[in-house]
């Protein structure tokens, strides 16, 4: 088991370790607010809406299971708990001491058995529903976390882990009195707190303690920037208490020193034996692609996703002319039309002008004239990245609200200027131009995953359904359906760039199986991403490291959940034939919460289609 990280983001390109157990890992990876900026104003207000459901009375008693579970896991897990605004966790951090894994392993059993004596008696279907869902999570955890401690040798990024964990304190999202409890997780990040050994040592005595041959070392890009990026996360740390104003006495002069000393140990010890190869074995392979929800054999993925390559290459081959065309362009290859379009940057400086006051609005204003989806009562939020997210997470990323509490906040569409670990590999230009912003913000945005996660919180979904039922199928599934929703309303060159961005989703469910099952190298995949697909080099590495080093097996998820909602919504439509009515059937989904395909399609089946056929009777 890996130890668990401090903050959630869901995003374009997200990069979580493959050694991270499923239960409330939301946090895809992480994500850090940005220091020295404010969060940016709230969007404008939503073309309609509604007035937030009442939660149905059965979701109570399945949130006192789900608190069986939490209770169990959170000495484990305490930033990702506190992220999401369980109470009790905010000074605390993730138990990385000796036997760790068995520790967790122990208390999530117990936990387990425990819900499933509950589930012998208990009545309700839905809530038995969801003692399903919480016993699978449980189960699943187990299995990630044995394995990967049988398998992995466990090395820790501590700058980044600590740059999560505070920022999931130190933000605009947090109330005063929950940023002061950010002096007290960093005491005990650097064993100041009573009780507490330093991160440090804990990450050190983790990585040495295992050294019999076999075990699968860290490879070299991840341990080499965790180095390049360490000054980038000690200066966004400082920023982050001088901008909420947060005095952190001597514990962040003391982090300071401990993050140099490990750095100096990672250089000296753990980068020498870092391993440049990238397939995966086998048995890591299928459970990154169990844990995000691919259940379907790899090499059967690559097909599927070489026929959408083809088809998804046709279909842009159509378009590109035209938008030639428009601009007078000679050259109308898809791959040059997209270049052309780049050409047209909007400046830094208004980049967010741009998102904020011509995109998004019209993405509300044209779900709400073509009755995609309800459109949820909070306004949207928006803002650039900063050169410490950049650093963390180099793509465009959604950072959700507090599932549990929540009094208002929002989540946040966060989108990065620059790939700080590109290196020579120039210019990150795939989301600053004005045919790029469209398909971007209704994947991240509306009716993607900022409609997909407000909808959990004014909707009352269930927390098996919120924090137990995700995997990255099921999530990016949506995101990507999402998109597809919009293509036919947005102007043609930014139809030509949602194309492109399913075409990168193809390329993804080929290259990642290829990669982790030695059948292409990354440099293959980096050409391919450049020259087929008209990624920027900086974007291209990212996309590369993602598959090879950050999280293999997730980038399978957005085709795959894509296609498994395609079909459904198709075997909807032959079922319902005239009677179908797709803002009832999106709004269904979304009031199903995060729920896998396979039960989500039995939802369908069994609840939506009868309802709509009795409804239209």
């Amino acid at each position: 088991m890996a130890a668990p990280r401090g903050r959630a983001i869901l995003d374009a390109s997200p990069e979580p370790d493959i050694a991270m157990t499923k239960p409330l890992v939301l946090a895809l990876a992480l994500a850090l607010t940005a220091p020295g900026l404010a969060l940016a104003a709230p969007a404008a207000p939503a073309a309609k809406t509604a007035a937030a459901k009442p939660a149905p009375a059965w979701v109570a008693r399945s949130n006192a299971y789900a608190q069986v579970l939490l209770t169990a896991q959170g000495p484990f897990q305490p930033e990702q708990l506190s992220f999401f605004g369980v109470p009790g966790f905010d000074d605390k951090v993730f138990d990385y001491g000796p036997g760790f894994g068995a520790r967790y392993r122990e208390a999530t059993a117990k936990a387990r058995d425990e819900l499933r004596a509950k589930l012998a008696t208990e009545k309700d279907p839905n809530v038995r529903q969801d003692l399903e869902i919480l016993i699978q999570a449980a189960d699943d955890a187990i299995e990630a976390s044995a394995v990967n401690e049988q398998m992995t040798r466990p090395w820790l990024d501590v700058g980044q882990t600590v740059f999560g964990g505070l920022q999931g304190l130190l933000s605009d999202q947090t109330p005063p009195a929950r940023r002061a409890m950010a002096v007290k997780r960093l005491q005990a990040y650097v064993g100041m707190a009573p009780g507490t050994t330093p991160l440090a040592t804990l990450a050190r005595q983790r990585y040495e303690e295992r050294s019999e041959a076999g075990l699968l070392m860290p490879t070299q890009v991840e341990v080499q920037q965790s180095l390049d990026n360490l000054d980038t996360y000690r200066a966004g740390i400082k920023q982050l208490f001088d901008k909420y104003k947060v005095d952190a006495g001597p514990a962040l002069a003391e982090l300071d020193k401990q993050l140099a000393d490990y750095a100096a140990w990672t250089k000296s010890t753990v980068l020498p034996k870092a391993r440049t190869t990238y397939s995966l074995p086998p048995e890591l392979y299928a459970l990154s692609l169990k844990n995000v929800g691919i259940d379907i054999d790899p090499r059967t993925l690559i097909e599927r996703a070489q026929m959408e390559f083809a088809e998804t290459r046709n279909a842009m081959q159509q378009i590109a002319p035209l938008v030639a065309k428009a601009h007078g362009w000679t050259d109308t290859n898809y791959v040059a039309v997209i270049r052309q379009l780049k050409k047209s940057p909007i400046p830094d400086a208004q980049i967010e002008t741009h998102y904020r006051t011509v995109v998004m609005p019209e993405l509300d204003r044209l779900i709400a004239a073509n009755r995609v989806v309800e459109l949820p009562n909070r306004p949207m939020q928006m803002r650039v990245g900063t050169p410490a997210e950049n650093a963390q997470q180099p793509a465009p990323h959604f950072l959700p609200a507090p599932l549990v509490g929540n009094t208002g906040q929002q989540g946040t569409f966060v989108l990065p200027l620059s790939n700080p670990n590109a290196g020579a590999d120039g210019p990150y230009d795939d989301f600053n131009y004005p045919a790029g912003a469209w398909t971007l913000s209704a994947h991240e945005g509306r009716p993607g995953h900022e409609l997909q996660f407000t909808a959990m919180v004014e909707r009352g979904i269930s927390l098996a359904r919120t924090l137990y039922a995700f995997n990255s199928v099921n999530v990016e599934g949506w995101a990507l359906y999402a998109e597809a929703e919009m293509v036919p309303y947005e102007p043609l060159d930014g139809q030509l760039i949602a194309l492109q961005l399913r075409l990168l989703r193809a390329s993804r469910a080929m290259l990642d199986p290829m990669i982790n099952l030695g059948l292409a190298d990354r440099d293959t995949a980096f050409d391919w991403l450049v020259d087929k697909v008209g990624l920027s080099k900086a974007m291209a590495r990212q996309e590369v490291d993602r598959y090879s080093v950050k999280s293999p097996g997730q980038a399978g998820s957005y085709f795959y959940g894509y296609s498994q909602l395609m079909q459904l919504r198709t075997e909807t439509e032959i079922a319902l034939g005239d009677r179908f009515d797709r803002k009832a059937f999106n709004d269904f989904l979304l009031d199903q919460g995060l729920l896998p395909p396979k039960l989500l399609a039995k939802a369908v089946r069994e609840q939506f289609v009868p309802q709509q056929k009795a409804k239209k009777g």
